[in-house]
């Protein structure tokens, strides 16, 4: 298809809040270029998907244009366009997946159209190499917390569990309100956990031992708002650092525990963490300690490719083209509820 031995691929990626293109020349990172929304949405205390549309139409050329300048390249080195499909908002989605159609018609390559979870894990290998076949990959962001068994990442990704409730970036968002810290929370509840004591107040862990594979966060964080609002009508200060200490750590301790639980129940030896929620300093140190200790390889990615990020769409565009798999057409749709099994469109 390429003039090349690999192809060079634009991905665009608009789920939430950020307009990301990146492009790669087969694992090879190009040029990763971010417009966030994030400080139109912080006086909400979240994401208003009105306000993330409009932005991403603002966004979007410009931010491509940034891209190929970040390159070195021009529309005509670019083989192939990848671009999110879902799951995402689905105002933000159809912006980007319209763009994509676009860019692709008018460039006359090949579309494909894929999915952001997938992508999240394809990430990884522009930093790490290939991806272990098999490899277990947990998921951690705003709007998921997923385990899945990934044989092949450019076509068979399989759910193992995922939340039942709030996912645990969710969750970081909302016990940071409770705190009185900025939007998003996860950054501002890491930096706060540093001065406090991830044992000083016992909070509980969702499904810790319920034998399955699956997430729940919304009774830790409804705890933790119960345990703020004890202490703030009995006239007593709040310790925020050790409340984001202990709130941090029970978090953690689930993800890192049905991780290791997933490894050793279907025999794998790699773990990776993606998403958000996997830039998390806790995170990366617990899930070291214990794969560590159960003989299991971690692949996380540097903090800037764990948030959403045009790289990733890119990095599994790329799969798809060595993998061979046939092009999406211009008609597909932005599904804001695309199953992680479905890893193209």
């Amino acid at each position: 298809m390429s003039r090349r031995d690999e192809p060079i691929v634009l991905g665009i990626e608009t789920s939430c809040d950020e307009t990301g293109v990146g492009i790669v020349r087969g694992h090879t990172l190009l040029a990763n270029t971010i417009a966030s929304s994030m400080d139109e949405h912080a006086r909400f205390g979240g994401v208003v998907p009105e306000v993330a549309s409009r932005a991403h139409l603002e966004a979007m050329t410009p931010t491509v244009e940034g891209a190929l300048a970040a390159a070195g390249l021009r529309f005509s080195d670019i083989d192939a366009v990848a671009v999110t499909a879902g799951p995402g908002l689905a105002g933000a989605l159809l912006v980007g997946v319209a763009a994509a159609k676009a860019y692709a018609l008018g460039l006359g390559v090949p579309l494909y159209g894929v999915n952001h979870l997938a992508a999240h894990v394809a990430v990884d290998q522009l930093e790490h190499g290939p991806l272990p076949k098999p490899s277990i990959a947990l998921l951690v962001s705003g709007g998921h917390s997923s385990l899945l068994l990934v044989p092949d990442v450019a076509q068979d990704v399989i759910s193992l569990g995922s939340t039942v409730d709030d996912a645990a970036g969710e969750a970081f968002d909302k016990v940071a309100r409770v705190l009185g810290l900025p939007f998003p929370g996860g950054p501002h509840i890491d930096r706060a956990a540093r001065e406090g004591s991830g044992t000083a107040v016992a909070f509980p862990r969702g499904k810790y031992d319920d034998g399955t594979l699956d997430f729940s966060f919304s009774g830790l964080k409804t705890a933790v708002a119960r345990w703020v609002e004890a202490r703030e009508a009995a006239g007593e200060a709040v310790p925020v650092a050790d409340v984001a200490a202990s709130f941090q750590e029970a978090v953690v301790d689930v993800l890192t525990r049905k991780a290791l639980q997933a490894c050793a129940r279907y025999g794998v030896k790699d773990l990776l963490i993606g998403g958000g929620v996997a830039a998390n300093s806790r995170l990366r140190a617990m899930a070291q300690e214990r794969c560590d200790a159960a003989g299991v390889r971690l692949r996380v990615p540097r903090p800037g490719l764990c948030t959403d990020n045009g790289a990733m769409v890119a990095a599994l565009g790329a799969d798809l083209v060595a993998a061979g798999v046939h092009p999406s057409t211009l008609e597909i749709p932005a599904d804001s509820s695309l199953p992680i099994t479905v890893v193209n469109v």
